[in-house]
């Protein structure tokens, strides 16, 4: 059977895991794939000599090439029925083999043996077994929100407020963080797992969340969509989100047992006071944490402390610097202008992504933009509504070179092929109400110089201005009529007599003399 295509996404993130040394069958847990699949697309891409540090360079496009070529088409063919196979199975004396012999008499055209067998097996695997789990040191941190919450004063409003209880627990060691939030959104879960990881001073290899939406935005067993700013913050810090199975609370014992902990060691003795803010509510949850991990187990020697000191903590990824700043993703499209809306302040991307659709990466203080995974620009954030932040080079050239014009720009163009040059672009941008509308006139003028050159521009422009016809087309005709190589001879002065049979004078136009013609 074909394997299924991955996305892009999660290709890449095959690739990291595999660059962070995790196995086979732990990226496949992780990513909820067969280790077989994710197998295959590691020997594609050492076959094509691609490694995770070739990725950056590569867009989602070129990678889809090199590691996924079209797949073969391939032939149908009749599924078993795996349920009643398993069912006849626990029958005495029933074997795979013969089990397998009835379905291809049924089914001439089935799977033979080995991919029958191959079949059944994975089949199999996703049943429900109950399993001892066995907990390495720094490997994995169960993470979750208790079911109780805690009565807090919102001190800007005296409103009172049920605070959520975020609570992450160490698999070796137990060893426990909790901290109180106003919501379990995105922001705060974020911030949670931002302060666990820095109250741990480490990282733990595996990050095992529940189905929160949250931070799982499709819970599927197949094919999970961890939310993007999630796996932001998972590869910022070096570790591997793996979700727990819907309604699988096995899979999450852990935490379950660290929530139901603190539930009650925590949140039960605070439960008849009343906090004046959120921040004096974490103080006394801070207080009695640090007592609940000195606590003695009862069953076992030390506390989650020491066993945190002498199991977890080396055996934790170091912490990364600086912390992750919390980004949030969103999807946009290019609008005619290159510039993408994130609220209602504009940004600009290349000019060549116009109507394409982008991801923005949007924290405190910047806009990162990527196309096909990869950065096409970034921005100082704006709060400035309606406000344009724009980079020079993202603009076509028509439109860097209209930007660049100026009036002094024009007229020191000008005043470096002649002064005569330089005064006529000054006289063309005086006649005009605003001065961009001589720009084109001037930039036709400055240009005439590269197909007559600049001594004959200059000599055209002196007989245009001595002439009073100080225009592009002017200076134009006087070139391609060869005038400005003729001399310019002295204009004769005009004299007209004072008195003259077509001189009226100023008494033909009194009242009363206007009165006499029209009688």
């Amino acid at each position: 059977m074909a394997a299924e295509r991955l996305s892009m996404r999660k290709l890449r993130e095959v690739l990291r895991l595999a660059a962070l040394g995790l196995s086979r069958r732990a990226i496949g847990r992780s990513l909820n794939l067969s280790h077989n699949t994710v197998g295959l697309y590691l020997d594609r891409a050492t076959t094509a000599g691609v490694r995770w540090s070739d990725c950056a360079s590569l867009d989602d496009a070129a990678l889809e090439a090199r590691l996924c070529p079209p797949a073969p088409v391939a032939v149908p063919r009749p599924l078993p029925d795996w349920p009643i196979i398993h069912q006849e199975l626990r029958r005495k004396g029933v074997t795979l083999r013969l089990v397998w012999l009835e379905y291809k008499a049924s089914e001439p055209t089935g799977y033979q043996y080995s991919q029958f067998a191959t079949l059944y097996r994975a089949w199999a695997d996703t049943l429900d077994p109950v399993l001892r789990q066995v907990h390495v040191a720094g490997e994995k941190v169960f993470v979750d929100y208790a079911g109780q919450t805690l009565a807090v004063v919102e001190p800007s409003t005296g409103e009172l407020r049920e605070a959520q209880l975020f609570v992450g627990a160490l698999g070796a060691s137990n060893y426990t963080f909790a901290e109180l939030t106003w919501t379990q959104s995105l922001p705060d879960w974020i911030g949670s797992h931002v302060r666990m990881y820095a109250f741990f001073e480490g990282v733990a290899r595996l990050t095992v969340p529940d189905n929160l939406r949250t931070g799982v935005r499709k819970p599927c067993f197949y094919d999970p969509d961890i939310n993007p700013t999630y796996a932001d913050l998972a590869a910022h810090y070096a570790t591997t989100v793996l979700p727990t199975r819907v309604a699988a609370p096995r899979d999450k014992a852990k935490v379950e047992t660290a929530v139901q902990i603190c539930e009650r060691w925590i949140l039960a003795p605070l439960r008849n006071h009343t906090f004046g803010g959120l921040a004096e509510a974490n103080r006394a949850v801070a207080r009695l944490l640090a007592t609940l991990n000195d606590r003695p187990f009862q069953k076992l020697a030390g506390t989650r402390r020491t066993l945190f000191e002498t199991l977890d903590r080396p055996a934790l990824l170091p912490l990364p610097s600086p912390p992750y700043e919390y980004a949030e993703w969103k999807k946009v499209r290019v609008n005619i202008d290159y510039h993408i809306e994130v609220e209602r302040h504009y940004y600009s991307v290349p000019h060549r992504l116009l109507r394409k659709a982008v991801e923005a990466r949007l924290t405190a203080t910047a806009v990162e933009i990527l196309y096909g995974g990869q950065r096409v620009a970034l921005h100082p954030r704006s709060r400035r509504i309606g406000g344009y932040t724009t980079e020079p080079t993202h603009r076509p050239k028509a439109h860097q070179q209209h930007l660049e014009w100026t009036p002094d720009r024009l007229v020191r163009w000008g005043q470096a092929i002649g002064q005569s040059t330089g005064a006529l672009v000054q006289r063309i941008l005086e006649t005009k109400p605003h001065p961009e509308q001589g720009y084109r006139a001037c930039l036709g003028l400055l240009h005439l110089a590269k197909r007559y050159t600049e001594p004959r521009l200059e000599a055209a422009c002196f007989r245009a201005l001595r002439s009073g016809a100080a225009s592009y087309q002017s200076v134009k005709s006087i070139l391609e009529h060869r005038l400005d190589a003729v001399p310019l001879d002295d204009a004769p002065t005009l004299t007209l007599p004072r008195a003259h049979e077509h001189v009226r004078g100023a008494e033909y136009f009194t009242p009363t003399s206007q009165e006499k013609r029209s009688s």
